[in-house]
């Protein structure tokens, strides 16, 4: 079984392509599962008050589309949810409890300057960890 690791944000648009990769993969139906995580910050942007105060991941929009997705094509997928530090916490925490063999990434379009360096989330899961890490392209943000 091939685990994968999908954090996602409030951009459904980035969450449909990064369960598009996943489900991309060669026999994904019968080899991949999909863990798919979204964290809860103080700066949880795009979200209404009541979403802040009940916190399940599973009521998020990007979550709910990019499962089913998933679902739909007959992948495996557990949803995960945290709170606090997305760069150094949760995401590379999760890719070693979960022991999984990639990350995927979802991209945002940047401007020609933005292009020469990757998001600061980005840029942190893939220096500081040894599994393979795949960025998506973004439709927008």
């Amino acid at each position: 079984m091939h685990r994968v690791l999908i954090p996602v944000d409030t951009n459904e648009d980035r969450a449909i392509t990064q369960a598009n990769y996943v489900t991309s993969l060669p026999d994904a139906a019968a080899s991949v599962e999909a863990y798919l995580l979204f964290i809860f910050t103080d700066e949880s942007e795009d979200l209404p008050q009541d979403f802040k105060q009940f916190k399940s991941a599973s009521r998020i929009g990007s979550v709910r589309r990019a499962k089913e997705h998933l679902e739909d094509n007959d992948i495996d997928v557990t949803v995960l949810e945290g709170s606090g530090d997305v760069e150094e916490g949760d995401i590379l925490t999760r890719a070693e409890e979960y022991d999984v063999d990639a990350i995927v990434l979802g991209g945002r379009k940047r401007s020609p300057v933005g292009k020469a360096v990757f998001g600061s989330v980005t840029q942190s899961v893939i220096l500081n960890t040894d599994r393979p890490v795949v960025v998506t392209g973004g439709s927008g943000d």
